[in-house]
């Protein structure tokens, strides 16, 4: 199926993705509790822990310094450190990535699983990597002779860079769905059955020239297929006529041959066996009789 491609603009080549600088989420675990043991830490050391936790925690009784600059400097070391820890674990699933940014700069993609530690000062945006399928609404297209035809297809893709899909355009996905109407417009998609390939060759070019389009965007396509194939509202009355009468063309042409067939061989039995002796204008009736009675026979079923 011949389709041109267009020229599509240029993507920032330093714009890739990169894995981010991410920690075990034991790492944050530890500072998160460290943080706490800080903070009663300083409690203790200033005289305002509770009794019951002193008893608790199995601490020596302490008259306290009270609180002052130093404790103060402490619960705010302590308090930091705990929020750190804590605020910056992060749960890394299969088939999602998290986007990290920081004041507008794109800081990594982490792509792995599990407990993590993350930066609690960056930005987060969760991208789905997964195999995805899209199943479109009918969308217009035309055969190899212009006739307008309706055509629904099925996409399979996935994101490939999240750097380039999330950062490098607006909306990915609505720009995926541009991709295959423009497609659409430049293959030629015949019905199903036709002798020029139908539906796998116009799949295949479809497939090709949105994997080429989506590719700088860091789209996946893996597949475009076209689902249902049918002819556009306003011409479908009129095709379906055409049809039609192109069946009941075949099948007249079919019982023709038929009869004449059928007339030829048995005149030809006729003459040879020597039941009858025909002269011209005779064989010509004969003819014009059996096939009168042919065509007649092979109508009364019908």
């Amino acid at each position: 199926v011949p389709a041109r491609s267009r020229t599509l603009p240029p993507v920032d080549p330093e714009l890739v993705e990169r894995p981010a600088r991410v920690l075990p989420g034991l790492a944050g675990v530890l500072a998160g509790t460290g943080g706490i043991a800080g903070c009663l830490a300083t409690s203790w050391w200033a005289g305002v822990l509770p009794p019951l936790a002193v008893a608790a925690l199995r601490l020596p009784t302490c008259t306290g310094a009270g609180l002052g600059p130093a404790q103060w400097a402490a619960y705010t070391g302590a308090g930091a450190l705990g929020v750190l820890g804590f605020g910056g674990l992060a749960r890394g699933r299969t088939g999602q990535a998290r986007l990290l940014g920081l004041f507008g700069r794109y800081r990594g993609t982490v792509r792995r699983t599990g407990l993590l530690w993350v930066n609690p000062l960056l930005v987060r945006r969760r991208v789905d990597v997964r195999l995805r399928h899209w199943r479109s609404e009918a969308m217009p297209a035309a055969d190899a002779n212009g006739v307008a035809l309706r055509v629904v297809v099925q996409v399979v893709w996935r994101v490939r860079d999240t750097a380039r899909a999330v950062l490098g355009i607006e909306d990915h996905e609505t720009y995926l769905q541009e991709c295959v109407e423009a497609a659409l417009a430049r293959v030629p998609v015949d019905l199903p059955g036709s002798a020029r390939g139908g539906v796998a060759a116009a799949g295949e070019a479809l497939t090709r020239l949105v994997a080429a389009e989506a590719g700088p965007i860091g789209l996946e396509v893996f597949s475009v297929q076209p689902l249902r194939v049918e002819y556009a509202p306003e011409i479908a009355a009129a095709m379906h006529r055409r049809t039609i009468a192109a069946l009941d063309a075949r099948q007249r042409a079919s019982m023709l041959n038929s009869v004449v067939d059928s007339v030829e061989d048995t005149v030809t039995r006729l003459t040879v066996r020597g039941l009858v002796e025909l002269d011209d204008y005779e064989r010509k009736v004969l003819v014009r009789d059996l096939t009168v009675a042919f065509c007649s026979g092979r109508r009364e079923p019908m």
